[in-house]
């Protein structure tokens, strides 16, 4: 059997950060079985001194996300005793910005999670995403903060909800060979559309492995050579028209292919309340 590494993640939030640092870790591992334990909202020493002494008795390693003060270096100290390896991510790099720039850090746990505007906002985005998803309200792309455009499966509704996710409203148009295209389109600045492409031979196999998952006969029309090559010159031709921006969606991940969107829009991929 595989060896097996416990991850203690301890936070005075909901212990994401935490959860994500373990896992870019314990992807180095791939030989070892990974077990995440995530204690959120540690904010009182019993609780913490508790939570590390299971980690001792469970051999796992701590990985703590606290910004509450004295709360990291008072679980540092304890660990070091009873002999548990125990990283504190947050203080370091909090440390470092505040020396730099003289600022205080407000030492308040899950702040960027906190019920406020922001979080509202990040609502109201996915809600909008949802609504304007596939074209089905025209007038959604003269409101949006980015307009997808696509032929099918070339994840425009995954991306649509990956870029809501960052506050950021976005509507969706699926494009098909000489279907009508909303006016609103050529309304929208150029600046605020994506053109979202693929290779041809990517497409076709999507498409059957769709008509597959569905029990259905692979080779049809829908993934034929012919009417795959067709739909992403339809697709071309509209964006040339357009003089929007064009991303290959072959081979990238939802998250890489976001983060390109945001990149050459200007946008910060990490500030939620990212707008232009």
């Amino acid at each position: 059997m595989p060896q097996e590494t416990n991850y203690y993640i301890i936070s005075d939030s909901i212990g994401e950060t935490g959860l994500k640092l373990a896992q870019a870790v314990a992807a180095q591992f791939e030989a070892q079985a990974a077990h995440y334990l995530r204690f959120p909202f540690t904010h009182t020493e019993p609780k913490l001194m508790t939570t590390l002494d299971a980690a001792k008795a469970d051999n796992g390693v701590v990985i703590a996300t606290l910004v509450t003060p004295g709360l990291a270096k008072l679980g540092k100290t304890y660990a070091k005793q009873i002999g548990v390896p125990f990283i504190d991510v947050m203080t370091p790099m909090v440390d470092a910005v505040s020396d730099l720039t003289g600022a205080t850090p407000s030492g308040v746990a899950g702040a960027v999670h906190d019920l406020n505007e922001k979080y509202f906002d990040r609502i109201s985005a996915m809600e909008f995403a949802v609504l304007y998803d596939d074209g089905k309200d025209p007038k959604g792309f003269l409101e949006a903060d980015i307009v997808l455009l696509g032929v099918s499966r070339t994840s425009k509704t995954p991306l649509s909800l990956f870029l809501a996710n960052r506050n950021l409203k976005v509507a969706n148009l699926p494009l098909v060979p000489n279907a009508h295209i909303p006016a609103e389109i050529y309304k929208v600045d150029p600046k605020k559309i994506v053109g979202l492409t693929t290779d041809a031979s990517v497409l076709m196999e999507f498409r059957r492995e769709r008509m597959i998952a569905y029990g259905l006969n692979p080779d049809t029309a829908y993934s034929a050579r012919s009417q795959v090559d067709a739909e992403l010159k339809f697709a071309a031709d509209l964006y040339e028209k357009l003089g929007c921006m064009v991303i290959n969606t072959a081979r990238r991940s939802i998250e890489e292919t976001a983060m390109l969107i945001l990149e050459r829009m200007g946008l910060d991929a990490f500030d939620d309340a990212a707008k232009h």
